[in-house]
């Protein structure tokens, strides 16, 4: 497969710990931009995860699938905690010279201390998306400037919700609908 400097991919790698209706809406958002978005379910070295990766791979992928969008894909075989070894994966498998990197505007402060971040800063661009209540403060749009980032910050509008807020919630009102009969049948986030 050959790699069209002219289009856009993304890849978004999430903890989908578990996929919501936010991630839902951000894959959708996304499939508005780029030619092509690439999503895979991760171990966040950083965070303590409610369920393995082989449950929140199946449920991020059944999402994907009933999004039934071509221009979105799953593809758990790029999966890393590291998020240089999934770019890295990512580019040799699709043939990819340039990738938007996307992340949540809550992990911008936590990038500089990525593992390889330097090579990361190399081979990506950050694809920003602002999460209500995680601000990119100045000193944030500062210490990206420093170290030389290229980055976009996304005008997406993305509803609040995140994986720990449903995962407190005693209903499935922010989960996707096509992930719910996994969720319920198997007692997940109970």
């Amino acid at each position: 497969m050959k790699s069209n400097p002219q289009k856009r991919i993304a890849l978004f790698g999430t903890s989908a710990d578990p996929p919501t209706n936010g991630h839902k809406k951000i894959l959708e958002e996304l499939s508005k931009i780029y030619s092509l978005t690439i999503s895979y379910a991760s171990n966040n070295p950083q965070k303590k995860h409610k369920e393995d990766i082989e449950i929140r791979s199946l449920l991020l992928k059944t999402l994907i699938e009933d999004l039934n969008n071509f221009k979105i894909i799953f593809d758990q075989k790029i999966s890393s905690r590291w998020a240089i070894d999934s770019i890295r994966k990512c580019k040799k498998i699709y043939n990819l010279n340039n990738l938007d990197f996307v992340i949540g505007s809550d992990l911008v402060p936590e990038i500089f201390s990525w593992k390889d971040f330097n090579e990361i800063n190399e081979e990506v661009r950050f694809f920003l998306i602002k999460r209500e209540g995680y601000p990119i403060l100045p000193k944030t749009l500062d210490m990206l400037k420093i170290n030389k980032v290229n980055f976009e910050i996304s005008t997406l509008s993305i509803p609040n919700i995140s994986s720990s807020m449903v995962r407190l919630n005693d209903d499935y009102s922010n989960f996707p609908e096509s992930i719910i009969n996994i969720v319920e049948k198997n007692n997940l986030y109970v």
